[in-house]
């Protein structure tokens, strides 16, 4: 199999409806990415170290994003965030924390460990689908992204 072709972004997102209207919202636009959902903390890492069932690169190319949830399963959003920023072959890559959690100590410690952005999940759904419109758009054709 070959690998994916352009950028990637990694959802990491346990709440099963999230995901599906993330991913919605992500597939939804002129440009095509590769997205890879992981439920956990720990399969997350498990994919950016390439462990396990990610260990085969053609099944994990490195993203280009990583949207982030904060309150994970196994392993939680902000250990996952410092682990990836503690990680000389990941720290560049941009971390977004997209959670429904909009208390200020949360989005404090998420840019004390080193997130790139930090985006609350809003309420109704056409809002949500237009701040992810918005999170692509800047991240993936804005941004200037790292090769690698």
């Amino acid at each position: 199999m070959d690998a994916p072709q352009g950028p990637s972004i990694l959802l990491v997102e346990d709440n099963q409806d999230h995901a599906e209207l993330t991913l919605k919202a992500l597939k939804n636009g002129q440009v095509a990415q590769n997205i890879v959902w992981v439920k956990d903390g720990e399969e997350a890492l498990d994919y950016l170290q390439r462990r396990g069932r990610w260990a085969d690169e053609t099944k994990s190319p490195r993203p280009a994003l990583v949207l982030l949830d904060v309150n994970l399963p196994k392993v939680g959003g902000h250990e996952v965030l410092r682990r990836i920023k503690s990680d000389e072959d990941l720290r560049s890559i941009p971390v977004v924390m997209l959670t429904t959690t909009d208390r200020s100590e949360e989005v404090a410690a998420s840019y004390k460990a080193g997130v790139n952005s930090f985006v609350t999940k809003p309420v109704k759904f056409s809002d949500f689908v237009e701040r992810i419109k918005n999170v692509k758009g800047y991240w993936m054709m804005t941004n200037r992204l790292p090769e690698g």
